[in-house]
């Protein structure tokens, strides 16, 4: 039995302009994204035609915050994605998957659209399916906004409703914490809150310009324009955001519609002293992470 061993990672928003409201409904956005080293783990196997597929969701034992997995099994976006390479082969391509999770669930940092697009990549290559990269970004886009990006991964503008992607140079030499409040910002909520407040014209030219900007990136560069309606729908993050720069003497910002909070580190032991000071101050679970160009994955055969 062939088995796909992957490492998806966490997405983090740099800078996130959004547009206002269209008369689909929608919001156009442009987004500078990086993939970081905060990874869920997934185990892909196949099996024998004919067999039905078995799907297993958990924490990894070095999970930092928890919360409760709760919603259906066909609901989640790994699954999901498993039944949309089956609709696009047009025939059962019956897996084993055993997903552990890292990544918070509810943090802005894209933890379950990671788990999708490395189900796409693990599906492809156990059954050699005639798909290239971009074709999977393509099945992606109906998934999630985030897929198409970490079908990728490393670096990128999104743009869209994040279907369209346009890779850039490598972000290994990036440092974050990332803090994890325990408090929850839905993102329909958020925008909903954005909505009563829009920040007007999409700024897509901001984003741009920092992305390209070159050298080690300002911590007080990032910008993100759901910030503040993620704190109106959780007060307390604004009370966090403020508790956090204190500590680290530098801006933090928000992870896509939040409630993950993020610091950029000058280099590796500068960002995991600063996750040690803010959990001491906060008592709040935080990490040091860096920035990685893609999921790593490894095939074995028991």
């Amino acid at each position: 039995m062939d088995v796909l061993t992957l490492q998806a990672p966490a997405k983090a928003n740099l800078a996130l302009a959004v547009g206002p409201r269209g008369p689909d409904g929608f919001h156009e956005i442009c987004s500078w994204m990086v993939t970081i080293d905060l990874c869920d783990e997934l185990d892909v196997a196949r099996l024998e035609p004919g067999r039905l597929s078995r799907y297993a969701i958990l924490w990894h034992d070095q999970a930092r915050r928890r919360s409760e997995i709760d919603w259906s099994i066909t609901d989640d976006l790994a699954v999901r994605a498993h039944l949309a390479l089956e609709e696009r082969a047009g025939r059962g391509l019956p897996v084993q998957l055993r997903l552990a999770k890292r990544i918070p669930v509810g943090g802005g940092l894209g933890g379950g659209s990671s788990a999708a697009a490395a189900m796409l990549h693990a599906v492809t290559r156990l059954y050699a399916l005639d798909a290239s990269v971009d074709d999977l970004a393509e099945t992606g886009a109906s998934l999630g906004s985030d897929v198409p990006f970490l079908v990728h991964g490393g670096s990128a503008i999104v743009e869209g409703r994040g279907e369209r992607v346009t890779r850039l140079p490598s972000t290994t030499d990036l440092h974050l914490v990332l803090v994890f409040p325990g408090v929850r910002c839905p993102t329909a909520e958020v925008y909903r809150r954005f909505d009563d407040d829009p920040s007007g014209p999409l700024r897509a030219g901001a984003v741009r310009a920092l992305a390209s900007a070159g050298g080690g990136l300002d911590p007080a560069a990032p910008f993100n324009d759901l910030a503040a309606a993620a704190v109106r729908v959780a007060p307390e993050l604004g009370d966090l955001i403020e508790r956090i720069a204190t500590v680290a003497e530098r801006p933090a910002h928000v992870s896509g519609s939040g409630s993950t909070i993020f610091v950029v580190c000058d280099e590796p032991m500068h960002a995991q002293a600063l996750a040690e000071a803010i959990e001491r101050d906060t008592q709040l679970p935080a990490v040091s992470a860096r920035g990685v160009d893609s999921m790593a994955y490894d095939l074995r055969t028991p």
